[in-house]
């Protein structure tokens, strides 16, 4: 799993990593987008909170990641990528896998400053368009990572799943880090 506040290269990452591993991508801000572009029930309610850099709740995200996850991990492995976003999802989710053969391995915490963070946020926001990447939300997501996800670290840490890398080099430095954490 990649753990990190937004901006901190966790899709990125995901995307190189899962190629290099030959596994599924599987991102639940990728997914809640899909669900909300297409209009689903689960998009309409969960647009709020995405607009407003809010954290879905936790029973949405159950109901949009755990299939996904327990497909790949029965096709071979998964590299998963904001989900759990909180300690209470984690220890949820960390019994639901293990009953289900398809625990988590191992943490990646993708570390940055706030200031990178919002600068690439920033970027991402002219580059894509991305409505939920205004300077305001940033702040608030941020807070929010701070405040809700942040726990994780330690939480990770605690089980010897954790494992560190620097956000704030190259992108390719950072894969080979990654791989190496692995």
């Amino acid at each position: 799993m990649l753990l990190g506040a937004p901006g901190s290269g966790k899709g990125t990452q995901g995307e190189r990593l899962a190629r290099r591993l030959d596994v599924p991508h599987i991102s639940s801000g990728d997914l809640l987008r899909a669900e909300v572009r297409d209009g689903t029930a689960l998009g309409t309610t969960a647009r709020g909170y995405l607009d407003s850099g809010r954290l879905v709740p936790d029973d949405l995200v159950f109901d949009l990641v755990l299939p996904a996850v327990l497909a790949a991990a029965e096709a071979g492995g998964y590299l998963l990528d904001g989900f759990p976003r909180s300690v209470a999802q984690a220890v949820r989710a960390d019994q639901l896998l293990t009953r289900s053969g398809a625990e988590l391995q191992r943490v990646v915490f993708l570390s940055a400053d706030d200031d990178l963070l919002a600068g690439r946020l920033l970027e991402r926001a002219a580059a894509a368009g991305r409505s939920d990447d205004t300077a305001e939300v940033i702040a608030d997501r941020l807070r929010v990572f701070e405040r809700e996800t942040r726990p994780l670290v330690e939480h990770y840490r605690a089980r010897g799943m954790l494992r560190e890398v620097a956000a704030d080099q190259p992108v390719e430095e950072v894969t080979e880090a990654v791989l190496r954490a692995l």
